[in-house]
C-alpha cells in the first residue's frame, strides 16, 4: 500500500528533508513515525530535497507500506502520524496513491518564498524563521528587478557548487517582491530549482539594493553562467517551500 501525505514543517532543527547518516532529518522522523504506525519499516519519498534549515508550508511525501504492515484508513493517518511526530512537523492530509508513486517525479512546479525581516531592531520571535536585515529595502524597485528572472534560462550563475545536475536550464514562471508590514518577501515559481538557486537569487537582489550590483544587471548575470557574477548565498532561515503542484 502507498499513501500520499501532505505536510508542513519548520526546518530549523533539521539537516534538510532527505535521510542522512548521523543527522536529524524530516524524512527520518517520518520514517520513524511510519514504522510505529504501520508496524513495519516503510520507505518515505519526498517531492523535493529541501536543504538544512529550510521550511515547508506545503510538502508532499509518499509512504510505501510493504506487505505485512497494518491497514490504516487514509482519513485516520494525519491524526495518528501527528501523535508520533515532533511538534515542528505536521501531517495535514493523506490519501491512497498508486503503488510505487513518487511525488518527486510527479511535480509540475514549485513556489518558494524567501522572507526578510526588514527593521533595524532584531525580533526574537523570527529567529531562524526570517532573515534579519536592518537596512531599508525598496520593495518596488526589487520587484522590477525580480521580473528579469522570469523565462527559460540557463541559471548556472545561480547554482552553488556541489551539484551534479545534468542541465542548469530552468523555466521561471513568475518572480516578485512584496512587502507585508516589516517583512519583505521574494516569491518565485519555477518548473525546478538548482542547488541554492533561490538563496542566490535573494542574495543578488540584496546586492542590487546595496549598490554592489547594478540595477538591471540580472539578465547580464544570467548570461554570464558564472556563479561569481551573482550575489551572495543568503542563509536558509527565511526560505519556505510554499506550494507544490502535482500532475
Amino acid at each position: 500500500m502507498t499513501y500520499l501525505l501532505q505536510l508542513s514543517y519548520s526546518g530549523a532543527a533539521y539537516s534538510g528533508f532527505q535521510i542522512q547518516n548521523n543527522a536529524k532529518t524530516v524524512a527520518g522522523e517520518l520514517t520513524r513515525a511510519a514504522k510505529l504506525l504501520f508496524g513495519v519499516p516503510c520507505r518515505v519519498q519526498g517531492c523535493s530535497r529541501t536543504d538544512a534549515g529550510v521550511h515547508a508550508r506545503q510538502f508532499y511525501a509518499s509512504v510505501h507500506v510493504p506487505e505485512g504492515g497494518s491497514a490504516v484508513p487514509a482519513d485516520r493517518i494525519p491524526a495518528a502520524m501527528n501523535c508520533l511526530l515532533p511538534y515542528d512537523i505536521a501531517v495535514k492530509d493523506a490519501s491512497v496513491a498508486p503503488d510505487g508513486y513518487n511525488p518527486r517525479f510527479e511535480t509540475v512546479c514549485k513556489e518558494y518564498e524567501y522572507v526578510i525581516y526588514n527593521r533595524p531592531e532584531k525580533d526574537p520571535f523570527s529567529h531562524r524563521l526570517k532573515l534579519p536585515y536592518k537596512y531599508p529595502l525598496d520593495e518596488r524597485m526589487l520587484d522590477r528587478e525580480a521580473q528579469d528572472f522570469t523565462g527559460t534560462h540557463d541559471f548556472a550563475s545561480f547554482m552553488a557548487t556541489g551539484s551534479d545536475v545534468v542541465s542548469t536550464v530552468r523555466t521561471v514562471f513568475s518572480a516578485s517582491v512584496r512587502r507585508e508590514g516589516d517583512d519583505v518577501i521574494f516569491a518565485v515559481c519555477a518548473d525546478g530549482f538548482l542547488y541554492n538557486m533561490v538563496r542566490i537569487m535573494t542574495g543578488t537582489l540584496l546586492g542590487i539594493s546595496e549598490g554592489k550590483l547594478a540595477q538591471g544587471s540580472v539578465p547580464e548575470i544570467i548570461n554570464a553562467k558564472d556563479r561569481t557574477a551573482a550575489g551572495i548565498t543568503v542563509p536558509p532561515d527565511g526560505l519556505y517551500l510554499c506550494k507544490v503542484v502535482l500532475k
